[in-house]
């Protein structure tokens, strides 16, 4: 099953070279088929020319420009529009993702045939390195609300890092989030349509260059806009939305 992994990328021309060698030298190391998908969002900085020299030493690294509109939200759907793999992660440029965690959730995937693979920094084995007080408060009211609107178990809804089918992605199109509220439209809109997952412990790590693109003020109503809007389509969508089981097909009768 080959592995897409998009990452979006906006001013990181310092943090994308270690993040792509380092992903591409653990999967090639663990020998899973893969490309890595790289959606420029317009850059200001040279991150376009960092990408065009790695792409000579990284054979699987294709990239793109979205030239707009631009935002986080927009960029990752730039890459999922685009990719050719089985089953695709949602990747960080900021190597805040430690690649052995997605060879975790790749294998997870094989084993059990789940349609998405879900991380949590915060359950038994997960980990988080120089998090900020402030914004880990704040994470933990946000998925606790989550999880109490949603009737759910799963506890990270928020981070980005996760690996979905192709038939899932699918499964959960239009995507509605220009920013960062499509890491929770993702994976809410799998839950409801009835979406197998399994939850898998990860780690994160501060970024070491640049800053962070998520700001906190800006997004507490688009988060809020996108969990009203899985809440109604859970309970009044009547399963319209659904995923499709696969009928059996019908015995064949000797005549």
């Amino acid at each position: 099953m080959k592995l897409s992994v998009v990452i979006p990328a906006y001013n990181e021309e310092e943090s994308i070279t270690p993040t792509l060698q380092t992903l591409y030298q653990t999967l090639a190391k663990h020998g899973i088929p893969h490309e890595i998908c790289v959606t420029n969002d317009n850059s200001k900085d040279n991150t376009l020319g960092v990408l065009q020299k790695l792409s000579e030493e990284i054979p699987t690294l294709v990239y793109f420009t979205n030239p707009g509109p631009n935002g986080f939200g927009y960029a990752v759907r730039y890459g999922l529009e685009r990719f050719s793999g089985d089953c695709v992660a949602v990747f960080m440029a900021d190597m805040s993702d430690d690649p052995e965690d997605l060879v975790k959730y790749y294998n997870k995937m094989m084993e059990t045939g789940v349609d998405a693979v879900f991380g949590s920094r915060w359950s038994k084995g997960g980990k988080v390195i120089d998090y900020p007080p402030l914004k880990k408060f704040i994470n933990r009211i946000a998925n606790a609300i989550v999880r109490m609107v949603m009737g759910i178990k799963y506890n990270d809804t928020t981070n980005a890092f996760k690996l979905y089918k192709r038939a899932t992605i699918e499964g959960v199109k239009p995507f509605l989030s220009p920013h960062f509220n499509l890491t929770i439209e993702l994976p809410l809109k799998a839950m409801v349509r009835g979406y197998t997952y399994a939850v898998v412990p990860n780690s994160w790590t501060n970024r070491k260059y640049g800053e962070s693109k998520l700001k906190i003020k800006e997004m507490g109503s688009r988060y809020f806009f996108i969990l009203m809007y899985c809440l109604i389509e859970k309970y009044f969508s009547r399963g319209d939305f659904r995923k499709k089981e696969a009928t059996k097909p019908a015995a064949t009768v000797s005549r």
